[in-house]
């Protein structure tokens, strides 16, 4: 590289910086970050103009310009990396990150090349330092460029390599560390997670199971002059961090392979004394006590075991069991800071213990039965401990634990990552009706109608953490009184847009679910008991969804869509405009379907549809469209002669408002119910019914068709 001097930076230098062309700015910062002695805030302003150079770069090079990479040599390379050092404070460690990406994505195969003869090179050198270097600078490059960094990883004899190192006589930590920060990015690639498993599986269970006491113990027997060499203890064993580090890499391995089976000590094949191995029940109990009783040292290397652990069912439960556990965890959470590792972790955690299994299709149960009777080993089989009785309890423990009023307060400054754990969270939560309540009184409705509200609608990755914001929210507002949810800065008709979100199918899945539409339209019901303002809002977002629903070709569907219907139309304003004015088509359609439900085989929907006509029948233009529609008439009565009470109890108030309407609709109501035996009819359902109110309006009613009132 060419040799450019400078001084510190100032306002002048920036100056003349800014006057330079691309690649002598690029040399420039290259000149400052060789130096040394620099502060952390230069270093990272040299750091962040280079990366902005190197992105740009990119669309300058698509424009023709020539890169500035070129002048980018090993030397260059070989600075950038350096900076990922784990002695290199965060700060520096993270621009160095940004800027190495943004290298690579530049300078393409020949960035790529650097990067590998910088790696096998270090390696090579064998020293401590250049070990330290290279494996940090492997950690951080993993996510960047997985294919280049796991080739390297996989190199012959490099993995081998690593366990005479991790058990040389005299430690030390920070090679250790930088190895086993390593080993844990690179589990993240399933060749390389192998590799591990293959490679350096005894090495690992060596420095979790290390005996701090037998080490001291072995020191002093087999060198009595132990005593006397300064810091020999410390140097000869591993740290409670590089263990610590070892068991996060252990449970990674243990957490994807399937649980083995028991050896058969009957078989003259297998050995009879069995090698001992750590098992991840073992490792979570490790973490689960260093989370408890050392929180501030150990929370992250324990977070980030437990949420690779927490996969298996065994521990889920295991963790959800120990109060003392769910309270150290959510203290952490609490305190993690935002868009950290660690709250990230601390929510996958419980997102694994409050998770059910997906809700499955008959015909998806049938292909699964069928794959478990197909796989001999019947590993195919679900784990009881997962069912949805034991989530539910987990999830219990989990609320018991003070969860939610974390929750809503760290949503205000998460990532979009961990908010979307947040509200999957919340929606196992409300699967469970005795805790909607108190998940409303503690703030998560307004969470999740923010986090809905606020997710990007165009970005597909959001489309269906949008859905299952709202289906959450669906849920809550099922079970709780909107009167006492409401108000303030969250005023109701702000729930009403996430409800109708998913009336409408979810477009990123072949088969619909029905589910989410059916919890809609149940707590848009719940919302339009409350006042004319929240009906006229619903009927402006979603009667066009609505409408179509009564029809829907599943009974619970068309049942709630009725029974929104029905408090809907306790508006004056909507009943007239939606179906009392009959001079329109549309309210005439309108009006004969709902009749014709009131007819329907369910015997809920024919309650919705009968309430909703004790509404309409307050007006003459319905009385005379029912009065003068074929078999209007009849269907009213059969709800008067239903088994059913309360269907009885509509039935005669639709006839009572029908048979009293006044004016030339009334008379035609009269004679209709007249000529269809109601008389006799309305007797049975006197003799029959129990209920006062239903016996005085069917009296009533009597009276006024025999025209004794």
């Amino acid at each position: 590289m060419a040799s450019v001097s400078t001084t510190a930076p100032n306002a002048h230098a920036r100056a003349m910086h800014n006057d330079l062309g691309r690649e002598d700015q690029t040399l420039l910062l290259f000149a400052h970050l060789m130096e040394g002695g620099k502060e952390d805030d230069e270093t990272v302003e040299s750091l962040g103009k280079l990366t902005k150079l190197l992105t740009d770069d990119v669309e300058a090079t698509k424009k023709g310009e020539k890169s500035i990479t070129a002048v980018i040599d090993s030397d260059c390379v070989d600075t950038i990396l350096c900076y990922l050092d784990m002695r290199q404070t965060d700060v520096v460690r993270g621009h160095a990150a940004l800027c190495t990406s943004a290298y690579l994505k530049a300078a393409g195969e020949d960035g790529s090349k650097k990067l590998s003869a910088f790696f096998l090179d270090r390696i090579q050198r064998g020293t401590y330092d250049d070990y330290i270097v290279a494996f940090c600078v492997a950690a951080t490059i993993f996510p960047i460029v997985p294919d280049l960094t796991s080739e390297l990883f996989l190199s012959e004899g490099f993995l081998p390599s690593l366990g005479p190192l991790m058990r040389r006589k005299w430690k030390s930590r920070k090679v250790e560390t930088a190895c086993l920060e390593m080993l844990n990015a690179a589990c993240m690639h399933s060749h390389c997670r192998e590799a591990v498993q293959k490679y350096c599986i005894d090495w690992l269970e060596e420095i979790v199971d290390q005996d701090t006491e037998q080490v001291v113990e072995s020191m002093y027997t087999t060198d009595p002059d132990t005593a006397t060499q300064e810091g020999s203890v410390s140097m000869r064993r591993h740290s409670i961090h590089v263990q610590n580090l070892a068991a996060v890499v252990l449970t990674k391995l243990r957490a994807v392979q399937p649980d083995q089976a028991p050896p058969d000590l009957s078989d003259p094949s297998q050995p009879r004394i069995q090698p001992a191995t750590t098992s991840i029940e073992d490792l979570s109990k490790k973490f689960t006590q260093m989370l408890i009783k050392d929180p501030e040292h150990s929370s992250q290397s324990s977070v980030e075991g437990l949420a690779y652990a927490s996969i298996r069912a065994k521990v889920k439960e295991d963790l959800a069991g120990d109060p003392q556990f769910l309270k150290s965890l959510v203290k952490t959470l609490e305190s993690a800071p935002p868009r950290s590792p660690l709250m990230y972790g601390a929510l996958s955690i419980f997102l694994n213990l409050t998770q059910y299994c997906p809700a499955l299709t008959e015909e998806q149960k049938r292909i699964s039965q069928l794959k478990a009777y197909a796989d001999a080993v019947g590993k195919l089989q679900p784990d009881p401990l997962n069912d949805n009785e034991h989530v539910s309890a987990r999830c219990k423990r989990v609320f018991e634990a003070g969860l939610t009023p974390v929750l809503v307060t760290i949503s205000k400054t998460s990532s979009v990552a961990s908010l979307t754990l947040i509200i999957s969270i919340l929606n196992s939560l409300s699967m469970t009706p005795s805790m909607r309540g108190p998940l409303a009184q503690q703030g998560a409705v307004r969470l999740l109608i923010g986090a809905w509200t606020n997710l990007p609608e165009g970005d597909p990755k959001n489309m269906t953490v949008r859905r299952t914001a709202a289906q959450a929210l669906a849920r809550i507002l099922i079970s709780t009184n909107p009167m006492l949810v409401f108000g303030g800065s969250t005023p109701i008709n702000t729930a009403i847009r996430p409800l109708v979100h998913i009336l409408l199918p979810d477009q990123a899945v072949d088969t619909r679910d029905l589910l989410p539409t059916f919890e809609s339209l149940m707590a848009l019901t719940n919302l339009a008991a409350v006042d004319d303002d929240t009906r006229r809002t619903i009927v402006r977002v979603a009667w066009k969804d609505v409408e179509e629903l009564l029809l829907y070709n599943n009974p619970r569907i068309t049942t709630a869509a009725v029974e929104l219907v029905c408090n809907i139309v306790q508006s004056p304003e909507q009943a007239e405009a939606l179906f009392a004015d009959t001079s329109k088509p549309q309210a005439q359609t309108r009006l004969k379907i709902l009749v014709a439900l009131a007819d329907a085989e369910d015997a809920a929907t024919r309650s919705a549809a009968g309430g909703a006509l004790a509404a309409l029948t307050g007006y003459e233009s319905v009385v005379k469209a029912i009065a003068e529609r074929e078999r209007g008439p009849e269907i009213i009565l059969g709800l008067c002669e239903d088994d059913n009470e309360d269907l009885r109890h509509r039935g005669v108030f639709v006839l009572l408002n029908m048979v009293a309407c006044e004016g030339q609709a009334g008379k035609v109501a009269r004679e209709k119910f007249l000529s269809k035996n109601a008389v006799e009819i309305v007797k049975t359902v006197v003799t029959r019914s129990k209920r006062r109110e239903i016996v005085e309006l069917a009296v009533q009613s009597l009276k006024l068709m025999l025209g004794k009132e």
